[in-house]
């Protein structure tokens, strides 16, 4: 069913839709239910990390024997999104033993690269999708499952999304931290971005403020016990350093993935990557600083994730270039706000590693 939830985005109401993760958690559960009950089913409901319950148009119902197949079609509401409207599956078999396996089959991509959420040659269902899974159709019974996520036009929409790019072949992803899709335009995120540092500075005052672009760096700062209010902004570094400079706040530290801050440390401070990329010449450029050999500077730079590239360096005993990039950074940040005096600190974090990278 659509998603009735709106945002009202630079005047306008946009639509919210929902995540090929709560797709897939969707299907897996109406499966199981129809296998439990023999009985077909039209509609399922199931919960979301973003505390929104929704309720799902069950597709393509078929009970065979010790196994059920059906899926639901992916609605990202008003945001731009290339999976939008494709069918997502799940084929579900009984166990007795209690186990829940979900695995990937066709139009999923695979992981080919060391550094994402998961082992080479594993299908890329992240694991927030996968918890969702297993939460549903443990609903359902406790007797445990073996769950086929599939999607027959993942293939050729996979071939327009980045996936190649961060080393996930031949399909789409199954993602989704919240279980919603939120359209955001990035006027409208940056006047978010701005008006929470706002509400900082007249609550909290100015003395210290945290940026991270995403969930997991808040995460982590919780972890490591870093106090002081945070502010999630996303690829746009600049125009957010920038305003907390210009706002008269007297320090910044900045917590995030290689991936995003590598770029961040030759200068790049929007790290979408439709706007550049520059991981590996990062990596090339501070390993060659350290007077590090031709070979290994080859090798990290037909690297294709920012994970891989920092294994790489590892293993060669150059796991201090993460410690470069982070000085790197810093400069480069005192140098684009014209303050060779401004007190910031760069933190850089691996899915793998974590912070004590060297």
């Amino acid at each position: 069913m659509t998603l009735d939830l709106y945002v009202i985005k630079d005047g306008k109401n946009l639509r919210c839709g929902y995540t090929t993760g709560s797709c897939a958690a969707g299907a897996a559960k109406a499966a199981a239910i129809m296998l439990e009950t023999g009985k077909i089913i039209n509609y399922v409901e199931i919960d979301t990390p973003a505390g929104i319950r929704l309720k799902l148009k069950v597709n393509s119902q078929l009970i065979e024997g010790n196994r059920a197949t059906c899926s639901i079609v992916k609605d990202a509401g008003d945001d731009p999104d290339n999976t939008d409207g494709i069918e997502i599956y799940a084929t579900v078999s009984s166990r007795n033993d209690g186990i829940v396996f979900i695995d990937g089959g066709q139009g999923i991509g695979k992981i080919k690269r060391k550094g994402l959420f998961g082992e080479i040659g594993h299908a890329a269902i992240n694991p927030v999708p996968k918890k969702m899974i297993e939460k549903e159709v443990r609903e359902v019974s406790d007797r445990g499952y073996d769950i086929l996520i599939f999607a027959p036009e993942g293939e050729e929409i996979g071939k327009k999304t980045y996936n190649k790019n961060i080393g996930i072949e031949g399909g789409i992803s199954i993602i989704g931290t919240k279980g919603i899709v939120y359209p955001m335009s990035e006027e409208a995120l940056l006047k978010t971005i701005y008006m929470e540092v706002d509400m900082i500075a007249d609550t909290l005052g100015k003395e210290h403020i945290i940026l991270v672009p995403g969930n997991y760096g808040e995460k982590l700062c919780e972890e490591l016990e870093i106090k002081g209010p945070k502010v999630k902004v996303s690829n746009f570094l600049g125009d957010s350093l920038l305003y907390i400079y210009n706002k008269g706040f007297k320090s910044i530290t900045l917590i995030g993935h290689i991936g995003k801050f590598s770029k961040l440390s030759i200068g790049i401070f929007n790290t979408h990557s439709k706007v550049c990329d520059g991981r590996m010449e990062a990596f090339v450029y501070y390993l060659a600083l350290m007077g590090a050999p031709m070979k290994l500077l080859n090798k990290v730079n037909k690297s294709i994730t920012a994970e891989e590239g920092l294994n790489i360096c590892i293993e060669a005993g150059y796991g201090k270039v993460a410690k470069y990039m982070e000085k790197g950074a810093e400069e480069r940040i005192r140098k684009y706000l014209k303050d060779e005096d401004y007190k910031v600190k760069v933190i850089i974090y691996s899915m793998e590693k974590g912070v004590n990278i060297c």
